[in-house]
Order: structure tokens, then sequence, then C-alpha cells
């Protein structure tokens, strides 16, 4: 357990799933034909999908509250991935000639080849089907608005994040001019989708920029995680900890913008007062693995981390559960991220950066909030191991906020009042127009 620990192979059910989904598929292609388009809706995902990752996540449960609610569904996306056995889900994989295999988390030029594709595969649907709306995820909203216009259908935008601050940090598109660009590019969107859905945290930025459009924040639903004491003794004989060892958790992936250097740096103070801590880091790849590794050796003695591959969803519980502390050392962003309700559900004791990612939901009773700095991190981390009591009152507040704001019937009823707006908007015919969607 030196380096990186176990890796865990990939879910194991992939097979049986993948056979599962073919059969919906050929279900739901006899069934699509003869649906009304008021109950169709084309998803485009233009990521792989699925894997277990943010966006990805987030979609497929917009999928299942798409399905529950009785609508059929195109679904437009990449060629990498498992298809999921969702009741009236149509799976549409644009062409794979370069046979490649998987696409990185943020931008690259896979996924721009990939997007190219996605178009001339949305145009021709646009040609051959009536739908009800388009539901356009991250960067395929540009794609939709272009496509959609002759054909008067209404675009939804799901914004999971705003593109000129996610590429902020990037060497190219982080420049001035570049990001100027991405800013005028990022308006003109917002002003001609016709609705905009988003992460918690977005909502006051899509009003800042576009006044005009009407935007509805998502909190996505986010079950209890349940883990039993067989899987979370097997677990820790896995990680090769012993019963009197204290785990702080980090689960995602290892972009920069997440400030595991912050959690990297803090590690020493840490472990000046509480030598018995171990960090377990879940979500690395094969290289970031082999690399964080051997930064880690650098600063802190080999038995105090664990770097993880990224890990099946069913196997998360056990590590949530394991943990005494879970944090989340993002720098920036104004989108809460999906660990962050997971972490809530799973009634975690949580230490996160105070940035507006995440104080769009958490709040000084339901987290440990700190500024995005190593020293502050550490003093944080220290004052949970030393006070359970009120380590146990936020793992109680969290627990009572996610039953209360993260649940089904929520998201579920959301969607379907977006979509009721949607049928009640007069303008909605006309969505094809310029300025589609733009209220006025």
């Amino acid at each position: 357990m030196k380096d990186a620990a176990k890796t865990h192979t990939p879910d194991r059910r992939s097979d049986q799933l993948e056979r599962e989904a073919q059969a919906e598929v050929s279900l739901s292609q006899r069934v699509i034909a003869g649906v009304d388009a008021e109950r169709r809706v084309l998803v485009i995902a233009p990521q792989p999908f699925y894997e277990d990752r943010g966006t990805p996540i987030a979609v497929r449960k917009l999928l299942e509250a798409l399905s529950y609610l009785g609508y059929q569904i195109d679904l437009l996306t990449f060629p990498v991935g498992r298809s999921l056995p969702i009741p009236g889900v149509r799976y549409l994989r644009v062409p794979n000639p370069l046979r490649i295999r998987s696409v990185p988390i943020g931008f690259s030029l896979r996924k721009v080849w990939f997007d190219l594709f996605v178009f001339t595969s949305l145009k021709r649907l646009l040609r051959r089907n009536s739908y009800y709306c388009i539901h356009a995820v991250e960067e395929s909203a540009f794609l939709a608005v272009i496509a959609a216009r002759r054909h008067r259908t209404p675009v939804v935008y799901d914004m999971q994040s705003s593109i000129p601050e996610h590429l902020a940090e990037h060497r190219l598109f982080g420049r001035k001019p570049a990001r100027r660009l991405l800013e005028a590019a990022e308006r003109w969107l917002l002003k001609r989708v016709h609705y905009v859905v988003s992460s918690s945290g977005l909502g006051g930025y899509v009003r800042s920029v576009s006044p005009g459009t009407r935007v509805r924040e998502w909190r996505y639903p986010s079950p209890a995680p349940v883990a039993s004491n067989t899987e979370l003794r097997q677990l820790r004989a896995d990680l090769g900890l012993s019963a009197e060892q204290r785990v702080v958790l980090y689960t995602g992936n290892f972009a920069d913008y997440q400030g595991l250097s912050i959690l990297f740096d803090a590690a020493p103070a840490v472990l000046a007062r509480a030598p018995n801590t171990v960090f377990v880091l879940v979500g690395a790849n094969k290289r970031q693995s082999t690399d964080l590794a051997r930064e880690l050796e650098s600063r802190i003695a080999g038995q105090a981390y664990r770097v993880l591959l990224r890990q099946p969803r069913e196997a998360m519980p056990a590590f949530l559960r394991l943990a005494d502390i879970v944090v989340s050392p993002r720098t920036h962003g104004s989108n809460i991220p999906l660990k962050a309700l997971e972490y809530l559900a799973a009634g975690c004791a949580i230490i996160a950066t105070s940035i507006p990612a995440h104080r769009s939901v958490l709040t000084e009773k339901t987290a440990f909030l700190v500024e995005p700095d190593p020293q502050a991190f550490a003093l944080a981390i220290t004052a949970l191991l030393e006070n359970p009591q009120r380590a146990a009152e936020l793992r109680d507040a969290a627990r009572g906020y996610a039953q209360a704001h993260l649940n089904w019937p929520s998201f579920v009823g959301s969607i379907e009042e977006l979509l009721a707006e949607l049928r009640a908007d007069g303008s909605a015919a006309s969505a094809g127009d310029e300025g589609q969607g733009e209220m006025r």
C-alpha cells in the first residue's frame, strides 16, 4: 500500500448491463416511432456515457427522471462508455472511425473530434424526427441552437459549468483574448436558448450575464448510501488500515481546479498533531496514481496515504462510511460539485473551501468552510479530529439537509415543472427564430 493502494477492477456487471441495455434499445426503437412528439425529448450528452464521473452521473439522473415521467428519449452521445438499461432511452452513438477508447475530463481534441460528429448527427435527427425539446448538455447547446433554428424546436441548455470559468486555467483559453471570446460566445448562447437549467450556484451567474434568460437550478437527488459492516471491514483490510487509524477522504477527479495541492500541503501539519491519520484519495487515472504517489512520498510517510483509481459507484458507500472526515478543497467555480451532494447524503463531516461553488449549498451548519489555504485546511482537519462532538453535529446536519432537499420527488418535480412551462409558453412554437428563447 505504499504507492497506489489496491486498484479495483471495473464494474463486474458491465457485460450484463450492456446486454440488458441492448435489449432495451431494441424495444425503444420499436416503440418510439409511434410516440407523439409531445412525449419525445432529444438529449445531447457530449461525454462518454455512461462513466462514473460528474456530468455523466448528472445526465443519468436526468434520463431516469424523464423515463419516470413517461417520456421517450433519444440520447445522442459519444461512442465511448456503456449503455445503461433505462426504459424509453434509445442510444444514438456517433461514429468512431479512429477507435478512440477514452475521452478525458475537460477540453481535449478528442472531444472536439466527437462534437463534429454530434453536429452532423443532430442535423440528420432533426430532419427525420420531431421533438418536444432538445436538452443539450454543456457545449452541445451551441450545436443545438444552430441546428434547431429552422426546425423551431426549443433548446434547454443544461449548464453544468460556465465554459469560460471552466477553462480559466487552460494555457490557451485562459488568456485574456481567448477568454473574452468565450465570454462573448457564452452571452450569445444564453440569449438564444429557450431555458437554462444549471447546477446549484450558477443561477445568479446566468442572470448577471443574460438578465432576460430564464434559469432554474437543480439539486440532483442523492440517496443515502448504504454499506454493511462486512463491506466496511473488508475495505479497511484492503487498504491496510488498522482500527485506530483515522481517515480523511477525497473523492472525484484529480483536475487542478479540485485543489488537491492544498490538501497535500496541509497533510504534514495534520500528521504532526494526529499521526494516526491516513489520507485516502479516490478517483485517479493510472498516470495520476503513479505521479501522485511519488509526489506524496516526498512530503509525507508512505503509510499516511492511499491513492486509488476511480471506483465503481457501488463501491463508494463503503468509502464514505469509512471516512472520519471528507474534504472538497476546490479552488474556484460557481457550480456545486456533485461530490458535495453525495457527502451530504452520506451524513459525512465535511470540510470544504469557502468559495461560491460550495456556498451555493453548504453552510457553516452543514460543513466546516475554510479559506482555500493549506494552513486553514490543516487547522480544520485537526479541529474535527480532536472534537468528535463537532464532527457528529456536522454529520447530523448534513443528513438532515439531504433528506429535506436532495430527494428524488423534488428532482422529478422540478423537471416536470420545467416541461410544463415549455408546454404553456406560447413562444415555444417560434423558438427557432433569431433570439430563440430570449425573454423580453
